[in-house]
């Protein structure tokens, strides 16, 4: 995978993207809402922030939004709202998220690229800026070991991915096209049949012999390890110093230019989450699966949730050179049309806090707000 911006701004960006990947919004992927407000308790003589009684946050029950997870777990983000209350969304899948975002009934979220990219291309880039990072890996392509013993082997085999369209999709499609071999993205079919699965469902299809692999995010990777499925490919193996967005930190324009100081508490938050993350993994780890066991009613076991945990690496950086080469892996597969991507980025009340914090500055890869 190129390690340089890709040819899509070389050519000027000039094609608005046409066929767009959030039409599987209508495949009615829900959510829920949840107001708990687990951790820090709001300190006396807090005041609200931007006048505001609460911030709207989204994310998924996935380990790869762990900073939702444990920011929301530890109380982080309460603690920089003030008086401010931190409410809470948690989503199955980006469309219904990205939905959220533009009515309103979330202000701000941790989504994947793939989301982001569609969410900001449908609304010819007035309905979303991606504002942080949050997660670098955690995507797997794990196989059944008695049917598929090499790479090669994955010719001709069955493997699920998420969505039609979505990260993993997208990058399972682009790695088939680099072996050489040929597959219709919109059927799945071809040398290779892509069946697109439910996360929630992949290892119950796994179990029942319907697919031979997937390539899927943490920790569904390791659920099907757990049933007997070996890892054969891990996707960060594919990038240059191993590195590549998983997860962002979006927020809708609107609440943005109008209550920048919020956005800035959360950025804030984020910040101290990872920070802390990184310096207490383990203690980390059980606050996510805490979290997890809440918001879907059962933990992970810990010989699903170490590996998973151990796979993906927490980051602030937004790594928006990836970003800009996933959508160029959408456009080879014919999911998109060269997408107009500048602007997609506001990364300056996040550099704000980070060099406050005595912390480098990130870049958005040419494609931040002018």
């Amino acid at each position: 995978m190129p390690a340089s911006r890709s040819s899509l701004h070389r050519r000027g960006l000039a094609v608005v993207a046409a066929l767009p990947l959030l039409a599987l919004a209508a495949c009615g992927y829900g959510s829920k809402a949840d107001d708990n407000t687990t951790g820090a308790q709001v300190a006396a003589g807090a005041k609200k922030i931007d006048g505001l009684d609460s911030v709207k946050i989204g994310y998924f029950g996935n380990l790869t939004h762990a900073t939702a997870l444990v920011g929301k777990q530890k109380g982080f983000f309460q603690k920089e709202l003030g008086a401010t209350r931190a409410a809470y969304q948690v989503f199955n899948a980006g469309p219904s998220e990205i939905e959220a975002l533009n009515s309103g009934s979330v202000d701000i979220g941790w989504i994947g690229p793939s989301p982001a990219i569609n969410g900001y291309t449908k609304s010819d880039g007035k309905n979303l800026r991606i504002v942080g990072g949050s997660a670098s890996g955690g995507v797997k392509l794990v196989v059944n070991p008695k049917k598929i013993k090499s790479l090669k082997d994955v010719k001709g085999k069955r493997i699920a991915t998420p969505q039609l369209g979505n990260t993993q999709d997208v990058a399972f499609l682009n790695w088939v096209a680099e072996q050489g071999w040929k597959v219709d993205a919109q059927s799945g079919r071809g040398d290779v049949s892509v069946v697109r699965t439910d996360n929630k469902v992949t290892p119950d299809a796994y179990k029942s012999g319907s697919i031979d692999g997937a390539w899927v995010p943490e920790p569904t990777a390791s659920k099907l390890v757990a049933e007997g499925a070996k890892v054969l490919l891990d996707e960060s193996a594919l990038w240059p110093d191993k590195k590549f967005v998983i997860t962002n930190i979006v927020v809708s324009q609107k609440f943005l230019n109008e209550h920048p100081r919020a956005v800035e508490a959360v950025l804030k938050a984020s910040v101290e989450t990872n920070k802390w993350i990184n310096a207490n993994p383990d203690l980390a780890k059980a606050a996510a699966n805490r979290q997890l066991g809440i918001d879907s009613g059962k933990a992970l076991p810990a010989d699903v949730l170490d590996p998973a945990w151990k796979s993906i690496q927490i980051t602030d950086d937004p790594l928006a050179a990836t970003l800009d080469t996933e959508a160029e892996h959408a456009v080879k597969a014919g999911l998109l049309e060269n997408p107009k991507l500048a602007g997609i980025y506001d990364l300056a009340p996040l550099n704000k806090v980070l060099v406050a914090a005595g912390q480098r500055s990130v870049n958005d890869a040419g494609l931040g707000v002018k």
